[in-house]
């Protein structure tokens, strides 16, 4: 069992242990000086890298939320087409994958039920497999055919935090890998690209130490009993995977939307009872971000409209988002495909002080286990 040290639950230490695993991850793989990464345990020939038709992922919980980011990093920088997968429901719809695909598996524990039964079916269909686990020598990175490590350090408790971290860093390290394979990222971008990603265990120092903003707003929300969580593009994941946190171990209901689908029907539970919880992060330097982020602030204004309560995740020195919520949470500034790293942290630790400030046990939530080894 790993010491709690001076944290008064597992939960909390994992979440302020995510600058180191994020290191662990990422500093062992990336080659800077040449702007290069290095996966050797990623078994699968260039060539066949080169000539992949489509990538599915498949996971679970939270790993397929970080699945989901990992759909934007590879067909962004790859140039891949790529399908995410709930592992619970891949063999249900006769995937048509064969020998010019790629399935990836991720799983924290390597010995969840369904992403172990994904992946025997996809190897017996031809396709080539990859797993993504925190745990060494675990069965499902035992039977794929490459395997990348998260190394975040054991997880104990059952809300997955410093492992989603992880998941997402390696999805961002194979999608540079893959797109140098395929030509598809200059030198000088993946030089920027990695500079950005070794940036990143610093960048969440900087949020963990604001790490009281999260508890206040805890403070003052603890009692509500129904959240709604937005974000659009690659930040939908993790609007998802925040809902999920707070669900898990506080027991409240939350859902996670795409911003622009609040139109189609959610706009009608919006009022002062339910708190919004969004991500409104800009990448100013990237076009498609600052028009995602133009359209967030004009939800925003018609969220405002109808009274809605807005909790919002902006970056740093951001000033039209904080004039429109209620609360603003910010975190450092990064690219638009690396920002879900940071934008996760505060809404781990909403969850966590939430939780903490009911009173739960938010190492062991009822009903739920760490590992999911049955279907």
């Amino acid at each position: 069992m790993v010491e709690k040290r001076q944290f008064p639950h597992h939960l909390i230490r994992e979440i302020f242990e995510q600058p180191d695993g994020l290191r662990r991850t990422i500093e062992p793989r990336v080659d800077a000086a040449r702007g290069l990464v290095q996966l050797e345990d990623v078994k699968i020939a260039p060539e066949e890298l080169r000539a992949l038709r489509r990538i599915s992922i498949v996971a679970s919980g939270t790993s397929r939320h970080a699945g989901m980011t990992g759909q934007y990093m590879i067909q962004e920088l790859a140039e891949v087409h790529v399908d995410v997968d709930y592992a619970s429901e891949f063999e249900y719809r006769n995937p048509k994958i064969g020998p010019a695909d790629l399935s990836i598996f991720i799983t924290q524990s390597g010995e969840t039920a369904d992403t172990t039964a994904s992946l025997r079916e996809a190897k017996q269909k031809g396709s080539r497999t990859i797993a993504i686990s925190n745990v060494v020598g675990s069965t499902i990175a035992r039977e794929a055919d490459g395997v990348i490590y998260t190394h975040a350090g054991p997880e104990i408790s059952i809300a997955s935090t410093k492992a989603f971290t992880g998941q997402m860093a390696c999805l961002f390290l194979f999608a540079v890998y893959l797109a140098q394979i395929r030509g598809t990222i200059s030198a000088t971008e993946a030089k920027r690209y990695l500079a950005e990603l070794l940036a990143l265990p610093g960048k969440t120092e900087q949020i963990l130490a604001t790490a009281d903003q999260c508890e206040q707003l805890a403070e003052r929300y603890h009692r509500v009993e129904d959240f709604m969580f937005l974000g659009r593009a690659v930040h939908y994941p993790v609007a998802m995977d925040g809902a999920l946190k707070l669900k898990e171990i506080s027991y409240i209901h939350a859902e996670g939307y795409p911003t622009g689908e609040a139109k189609h029907g959610p706009n009608a539970l919006i009022d002062y009872r339910l708190p919004l919880v969004m991500i409104a992060t800009c990448d100013a330097g990237d076009p498609g971000s600052v028009l995602r982020y133009e359209r967030n602030v004009s939800n925003m204004e018609g969220f405002k409209k109808q009274g809605g309560t807005i909790i919002a995740v902006a970056t740093e020195g951001d000033t039209r988002v904080p004039a429109l919520a209620n609360h603003t949470v910010f975190v450092p500034k990064a690219p638009e495909l690396l920002s879900p790293i940071l934008e996760i942290v505060p809404l781990q630790l909403f969850a966590y002080y939430v939780a903490a400030k009911r009173g739960l046990d938010v190492d062991k939530p009822r009903n739920l286990v760490k590992a999911v080894t049955m279907e």
